[in-house]
């Protein structure tokens, strides 16, 4: 088995008084020409946002952009036209395609008891798509239901042979969600890239020891077992093609 562990703490950080952001990748301020991407995966960045803050409108282009809550609650609106309240359970995907302006906050949105008078803990995911100049789009569904413990939920995907909650644009690509009760375990699909990332909880893969913030990158997995030694969580970008192959 080929993989790599990246643990939490050697994670870039960007912090401000209302941020903390913790990077996969290189972003922003924090580059490293070494650690640019693993298969088509651009960015995962682990956010906390405090409460009636957050990103003012700003601009992507050329970006599928999934985000997952894992606490709290996000308020997102954008210049097509869409707004909405994401949160734990909800899978969200902006296609940037040729431009799109959002903005993303921690607003004190009615949403459940709890939205906004707390800090919104999410992950945010870029992919690149298999092909520039799309029309920037928008979608979300909930999946709480479908997120029984020990059970692998396809919440992201472009692969035509693959259902998911969402598509993207990228037929290479998908994203897993799992949640796990302590003891229960899933397999891992097969993938020629797998970047698997534990947003809460402590697991088990091949004998290594996972927290949360730890990250896996590997290759060519396919059926390890994945098992829970907590209550946890975990996404799992299975990937068939590497930037490199997007951009020959």
């Amino acid at each position: 088995m080929d993989f790599r562990v990246i643990p939490a703490g050697d994670r870039a950080v960007t912090t401000t008084e209302w941020l903390t952001s913790r990077h996969a990748f290189s972003f922003g301020d924090h580059y490293d020409p070494s650690n640019t991407h693993f298969g088509v995966l651009l960015v995962n960045n682990d956010e906390i946002v405090a409460p009636g803050e957050g990103f003012v409108t700003h601009p992507h282009r050329e970006s599928e952009i999934v985000t997952w809550v894992t606490s709290g609650s996000l308020v997102h609106q954008d210049s097509q036209g869409h707004s909405g309240i994401v949160y734990p359970g909800l899978a969200q995907r902006m296609s940037a395609g040729t431009g799109i302006e959002h903005s993303e906050r921690n607003d004190r949105w009615a949403h459940r008891a709890q939205a906004g008078v707390a800090p919104v803990r999410y992950v945010q995911m870029w992919v690149m798509p298999d092909e520039p100049g799309l029309a920037p789009s928008y979608d979300q569904r909930d999946v709480d239901d479908e997120l029984t413990p020990g059970r692998l939920v396809a919440i992201a995907s472009g692969d035509p042979a693959r259902d998911s909650a969402i598509r993207i644009a990228n037929r290479s690509a998908t994203l897993y969600a799992a949640r796990f009760a302590a003891g229960s375990s899933v397999d891992l699909p097969a993938a020629r890239h797998t970047h698997l990332f534990v947003t809460r909880g402590t697991l088990d893969l091949a004998g290594t020891r996972l927290d949360e913030g730890d990250a896996v990158r590997a290759g060519d997995l396919g059926g390890e077992p994945l098992t829970a030694r907590t209550d946890a969580e975990v996404l799992i970008w299975s990937m068939d093609r590497d930037l490199r192959d997007l951009m020959s």
